[in-house]
């Protein structure tokens, strides 16, 4: 892993909770100099305890021991200040605004070791390493369905995406919707709750269409896994 690069930003006050979440964003902004700058503004009242460029660079912005401002109204698994459970992690990309695009290799490779050196250090489950659009999905679309998931899934890092022996199981659209709520999103928007659970589990078609592939990629989600999976 890289040397980190500490950019010191004002925008962070103490966590009322302790970490249990990683939160993965896109900075949705024209270039990583703007990016950083307004996540170090005072006036922006915006943060997170990470940047990853497109070059592979880390820049610490909040120490992990803070509350770092990158959540917002957000609600997974029945946390609702997901600021003081999460440590936040930018990655730079233009987002679906201003040129969405696939993120380099070299970005990954660097967010990988940090990532799991997060994991490491608080415990976090693979279910909790989420998207901001898991976690706020009426609000945000970050970091998409370009982001590799399958990449930290392969190393154990987030959930993988399930693929075998799936069965659909006949839910209607309110049971499918009381599932999604109860493996942790926020379905109070059924469409967006929905369109986030694609971009995150069913990338290559995200139609907010609740369909037997969704149903059955969910199930299988829920399903209880052997010991030791998380």
């Amino acid at each position: 892993m890289r040397e980190i690069i500490d950019t010191p930003s004002p925008n962070f006050d103490e966590r009322s909770s302790p970490v249990s979440m990683i939160v993965l964003h896109y900075t949705g902004m024209q270039d990583a100099a703007s990016a950083i700058q307004r996540l170090c503004d005072p006036e922006a009242k915006v943060s997170a305890h990470y940047v990853v460029t497109e070059d592979g660079q880390v820049l610490r912005l909040v120490d992990e021991a803070n509350r770092a401002w990158h959540a917002g109204r957000s609600h997974w698994r029945g946390i609702t200040d997901v600021n003081s459970a999460s440590v936040g992690i930018e990655i730079v990309n233009p987002g679906h605004e201003f040129g969405y695009r696939p993120f380099p290799e070299e970005q990954i490779d660097a967010l990988i070791p940090l990532v799991h050196g997060i994991k490491e250090r608080y415990g976090v489950t693979r279910g909790n390493v989420v998207g901001h659009s898991d976690v706020a999905p009426a609000r945000k679309q970050d970091p998409g369905e370009l982001f590799p998931w399958y990449r930290l899934a392969k190393l154990r890092l987030a959930l993988p995406r399930p693929t075998k022996n799936l069965m659909d199981p006949g839910w209607t659209d309110a049971g499918f919707l009381l599932a999604l709520e109860r493996f942790g999103y926020d379905v109070t928007d059924d469409l967006a709750a929905t369109v986030a659970f694609q971009r995150r589990f069913r990338p290559e078609l995200v139609d907010g269409t609740i369909d037997a592939e969704c149903r059955a990629i969910l199930l299988a989600l829920l399903l209880p896994k052997p010991q030791g999976d998380e």
